[in-house]
């Protein structure tokens, strides 16, 4: 619905039609287990509004089976429509394995995103149709939160710690995004557009859009920079945690836990080097907090992710 005031924005995935219908679907029940009972209040209201007296000689004949249905129906009900949303809200948490990677970066108040191809948007972004793009996002300041209407998307984005948002919008067009927390004096201006394109067009997009290098090449001229393989290369001196290989793979601790080697993990590693050490490997490692912003420690994330396994365990 395009109006001055969108009450029922358009549906731009499959997600977005199972939340609609959801909505719909439970509309309807409350309304068929509400409204019996707010007409039959006006009519007996309206009947006995004179009142007479009560005849009490006999015991109320109580149907048994009549009050049991009236609660347990409803409740079964309630019960198929809660695991119904609960199903819609675990779908969001588990992105499918070919999903394209988008990093975003929020700021007050700005969205910064950021293509695996190179290319960078502010407050736009372009995203292919029929395919599920996986967002990758962190605050610089305060915490925001990105709304997708169309996609009846919303979470959460917060400094110092990522979050993940997938989506599969099917139908191109130009859908608009806004931050949904209150972050300062310009919340109301942090707003934005997705825009959907059919393959053959988003690929020309990408053509025609200064991308220069990837976020792993950029990552990789980072990390050298910055002097990290002088303790994380093969060669070093220093004794480090090899790279190469390790997202996505479990890492002992030497308070005896392990841990998964995500996103979230490389992150605190580089910026609270000391919060999480690894098992066999002294604390030396120094903090990068106030050198690096959080774009470039997503260019350092997206190398580390880009490395190969170690050449013994390459595949022959």
């Amino acid at each position: 619905m395009n109006g001055f005031i969108p009450l029922w924005p358009d549906a731009a995935s499959a997600h977005a039609g199972q939340v609609d219908l959801l909505v719909i679907a439970f509309t309807v029940l409350m309304v068929a287990l509400t409204a019996p009972v707010f007409i039959l209040i006006v009519v007996f209201a309206v009947r006995y509004r004179r009142g007479k007296a009560a005849d009490r000689v006999h015991p109320v004949n109580r149907n048994v089976w009549l009050e049991v249905s009236w609660a347990a129906i409803p409740f079964l009900l309630t019960l198929a429509f809660f695991v119904w949303a609960a199903w819609l809200y675990f779908d969001l948490r588990h992105p499918p394995a070919n999903a394209m990677e988008i990093d975003v970066v929020a700021k007050r108040w700005m969205w910064k995103f950021q293509h695996p191809e190179g290319q960078r948007e502010i407050d736009d972004l372009h995203v292919p149709a029929g395919r599920p793009v996986k967002l990758t996002m962190t605050s610089e300041d305060v915490i925001h939160s990105l709304f997708v209407p169309a996609l009846r998307v919303k979470q959460d984005v917060l400094p110092g710690r990522y979050t993940t948002l997938w989506f599969d919008a099917d139908r191109p067009g130009s859908y608009p995004l806004e931050c949904t927390q209150f972050c300062g004096t310009d919340h109301s201006l942090m707003r934005g557009r997705l825009v959907v394109m059919a393959g053959q067009d988003y690929a020309r997009w990408l053509a025609g859009t200064q991308g220069g290098d990837t976020l792993a090449a950029e990552g990789k001229a980072l990390f050298r920079s910055l002097g990290c393989s002088g303790c994380h290369a093969p060669g070093a001196t220093v004794r480090a945690p090899r790279l190469e290989g390790l997202f996505g793979r479990p890492v002992p601790l030497q308070d005896g836990t392990t841990v998964t080697a995500d996103e979230q993990y490389i992150r605190d590693s580089i910026l609270e080097p000391n919060s999480r050490i690894a098992a066999g490997y002294p604390p030396i490692m120094p903090t990068f907090r106030n050198l690096v912003d959080e774009g470039e420690v997503q260019q350092l994330v997206a190398y580390i992710k880009s490395l190969g396994p170690r050449p013994r365990e390459a595949s022959p």
